[in-house]
């Protein structure tokens, strides 16, 4: 019998994301992250739980990404669409990156993930100060 994960979060990116792109697509020049935006609306996957954090993505969903906490060493985040969703880059130990992109809720879910991250790895030191 396995050990039951409990999800916190599991989700796509946020549909702000989506419409802003969406908008700024009228211009030519916006056009790729118009392009980009649609992609992760179809395609991009987060699952966040008390055991990992899962990442599916790619074209069609077909890459998937799994860490655990313990391998994090560095978590940042950045705000957008007016702090409705935000960008969430998670730094591993072996200097390796995960981004987290068009988050939702991402101030919750920075502060799950920094909760598991200090309890499973001693050597992780907080951005907050």
């Amino acid at each position: 019998m396995g050990i039951r994960e409990e999800v916190y979060f599991e989700g796509g990116p946020h549909i702000g994301d989506l419409i802003t792109n969406i908008l700024i697509g009228f211009t030519i020049v916006g056009l790729p992250l118009t392009v980009g935006a649609i992609v992760r609306a179809l395609w991009l996957r987060f699952r966040v739980s008390d055991r990992r954090i899962s990442v599916i993505g790619g074209w069609m969903g077909r890459d998937r990404s799994d860490i655990i906490y313990s391998e994090v060493a560095k978590i940042a985040k950045v705000p957008r669409g007016i702090g409705l969703w935000g960008d969430m880059v998670l730094t591993l130990r072996d200097g390796s990156r995960l981004e987290l992109r068009a988050l939702p809720k991402f101030r919750e879910i920075y502060d799950y993930i920094e909760q598991r991250v200090i309890a499973k790895n001693p050597s992780y030191v907080s951005a907050k100060k």
